[in-house]
């Protein structure tokens, strides 16, 4: 299989912060679509995007909550947003489309990893259902402003996690082998995020549309476990101590910070979204899987072992396979109609 999982050479490295990929970028007249980007890296997604000159609308669960976060930042709206609810959906792609402004950059940020295994109302797994399903029905739904700014961008949020699963494609929703600590359904919902990248560039790139995958690395300040995003206790295995073991936090509690060990502030982890979204140097590239500002090589599968000192996040070829992405677009067709 040919691949474009070659890397670039853009200049930038792992601990390039947002505001240094967009150094030179002038977004003025932009508008962006920020889900999440209320909390985490998609925080500092929203701020650099704004810094840079664009108007941002962040899609968020509980509006009224997120607004605090969002009050020093120019330019920027709050929408009422839940991937998990169809209707919410529909709502949001509706108002912005009814608003009649193009769409420049779509970010689709906001996601859940691991915990206990919950069903939305359709019955579908919750991980598969936020990350993957919401964030497709979404963009389908706002095709015509991505269409209508005559060049556009679609950055789904992955992560190396995609390494621990293919898609189930006899059990997406996990009727059987759910693992205690969920992480075979992040697994799977980062494989989609990827594999719904290649199919929407191959798709839409002739109407000046292109799709990329971005792996932000590891911000343990973000709210991404369910856990820590309603304040409940950790399982065992994100716990402090677990942390700790794995090299993430000091003695003292703090995030260890080492960018080319993949550990990141929240400006460098959203500096490969925000790199996916507007830079240049990707002019004439789509369907790529990006890491640390650049494109990915494609590495060998292996195991993943959490303990590791180095624990790799390249690309592997399940999550960029051209049949398994249209393969995917067209069963998460079949979920929505349901």
């Amino acid at each position: 299989m040919t691949h474009r999982q070659h890397p670039i050479g853009t200049g930038f490295t792992a601990a390039s912060t947002a505001d240094d990929v967009l150094k030179g970028i002038d977004l003025n007249g932009h508008h962006a679509v920020v889900t999440g980007g209320h909390a985490g890296i998609g925080l500092e997604i929203t701020r650099a995007l704004s810094k840079a000159g664009a108007s941002v609308v962040v899609g968020a669960r509980n509006p009224e909550r997120a607004a605090a976060a969002v009050a020093d930042i120019e330019r920027v709206e709050l929408v009422r947003l839940d991937l998990l609810d169809p209707a919410s959906i529909d709502a949001f792609a509706a108002r912005y489309l009814d608003s009649g402004r193009p769409l420049h950059h779509l970010l689709n940020n906001a996601g859940i990893m691991g915990g206990p295994l919950v069903r939305d109302a359709r019955g579908y797994e919750s991980q598969f259902a936020t990350n993957h399903l919401g964030h497709f029905q979404l963009t389908l739904a706002l095709l015509p402003a991505l269409r209508a700014a005559r060049g556009a961008r679609v950055v789904n949020t992955t992560s190396g996690g995609h390494r621990l699963s293919d898609i189930r494609w006899d059990d997406p929703h996990f009727e059987s082998g759910y693992d205690d600590l969920g992480m075979l359904g992040y697994g799977q919902s980062k494989t989609a995020n990827v594999l719904f990248a290649v199919e929407l560039d191959r798709r839409w790139a002739a109407d000046g549309i292109r799709g990329y995958a971005a792996h932000p690395g590891i911000v343990v300040t973000t709210s991404l476990g369910p856990w820590r995003a309603e304040g409940q206790a950790p399982p065992d295995f994100l716990s402090d101590d677990q942390l700790r073991a794995m090299g993430l936090l000091d003695d003292a509690g703090r995030p260890v910070i080492d960018p080319d060990r993949e550990m990141k502030t929240p400006q460098q982890g959203a500096s490969t979204p925000v790199f996916g979204a507007t830079s240049p140097l990707l002019d004439g590239i789509g369907g790529v899987y990006l890491k640390d500002n650049d494109v990915s090589p494609l590495d060998t599968p292996r195991p993943i072992d959490f303990g590791a000192e180095e624990v790799s996040s390249e690309v592997v070829p399940h999550a960029v396979d051209p049949e398994s992405a249209r393969r995917l677009w067209e069963l998460s067709e079949r979920l929505l109609a349901r």
